[in-house]
């Protein structure tokens, strides 16, 4: 006789050393979750926390701005600061890398980060704690109240401490706070007003002590092209958003929307450029610009991967600071 076959029990395969699986039960979206590590992070890791691909969208309005503010002071017959012209440098710089702190360390507390897609974020990743994130948040931040108080003293124009004040405050609560506005379709705007109006304006006022209508037009070319940069970074996240209730715009508009926005952030400066380079003949350079930012435009229309997003983002983030500095250099010269 045949003996009876005895069941035989399977064992549940080890989990993968190194990785998480998040809160969420949804294999699609642990097999999307970041491998964890257990600190220190390296010089590397801050460095590539600080997210210097951002950075130019702070370089930009300061130099487009500065340039706006000396065509004022060669019409007035005044000298050139350029100590005022660094600490704006300075002040827009600090902000950026403390938004970026901010973010990482807020949305890695919120477990928004456990399905990302984009490059590891420094509290997601456990490469760092969160303290030491929030430490490096305050600190750059820090640095640009300093920046900012000096920039004040100097021009002895004691409101702008409030303008101040307000950066800072929307730096932290971009996704800071019980209730922050980059959770609810609202980055785009306030990148916009603090990253192109108050940072370009704010540049020039300080130099001139007044803000012309280069500055003001100047700051809707740069804002708008900030938009972009974080538009392609949303479109890049947006089902990881979407899973995370982060209701970015590009999640609350859709890919197709997001993308067509992307195009028209990003090309609608130009426009721009051209007004100002029939009164100041050096603007027709900017064109050039073109050079990348229609190159992230195809690439955005017909990405199909995070990666593709990313180099779209890069090419806006280049986009951004040819337009700011070559249009400030054709205002100045």
């Amino acid at each position: 006789m045949a003996r009876p076959k005895t069941p035989r029990t399977t064992q549940p395969a080890p989990p993968v050393k190194g990785r998480t699986h998040g809160r969420s039960g949804n294999p699609a979206k642990a097999a999307a979750a970041p491998v964890v590590r257990r600190g220190p992070a390296t010089a590397r890791d801050w460095i590539a926390g600080a997210r210097l691909r951002t950075l130019p969208l702070a370089i930009a309005p300061v130099a487009l701005g500065t340039g706006a503010g000396v065509a004022m002071l060669d019409f007035l017959d005044e000298p050139f600061h350029p100590w005022r012209a660094l600490l704006a440098l300075v002040v827009a710089l600090a902000l950026q890398v403390g938004v970026n702190y901010a973010n990482d360390y807020s949305d890695g507390v919120r477990g928004t980060d456990e399905h990302r897609v984009g490059p590891a974020r420094l509290v997601g990743s456990g490469a760092a704690t969160p303290r030491q994130v929030l430490v490096a948040a305050v600190a750059s931040l820090a640095v640009a109240a300093v920046a900012g108080l000096a920039l004040v003293v100097v021009t002895q124009q004691w409101w702008l401490l409030a303008v101040g004040a307000a950066a800072i405050v929307a730096a932290w609560f971009y996704t800071g706070g019980k209730r922050p506005y980059g959770y609810y379709g609202l980055g785009e705007l306030f990148v916009f007003v603090f990253f192109g109006l108050v940072a370009t304006a704010g540049s020039a006022y300080v130099q001139a002590i007044d803000v012309n209508l280069e500055a003001w037009t100047g700051g809707v070319g740069v804002g708008l092209m900030a938009c972009a940069v974080l538009m392609a970074n949303n479109l890049r996240d947006v089902e990881q958003d979407r899973a995370a209730r982060k209701r970015t715009l590009a999640v609350l508009v859709g890919p197709l929307v997001g993308r067509i926005l992307f195009t028209v952030f990003l090309l609608a400066p130009f426009g721009i450029a051209v007004f100002w380079a029939l009164l100041y003949p050096p603007a027709w350079l900017v064109l050039f610009a073109l050079l990348a930012a229609i190159p992230a435009c195809i690439i955005v229309v017909w990405a199909r991967t995070p990666r593709e997003l990313i180099t779209a983002l890069q090419l806006a983030s280049l986009t951004a600071l040819a337009y700011g500095i070559g249009l400030g250099a054709a205002f100045a010269f």
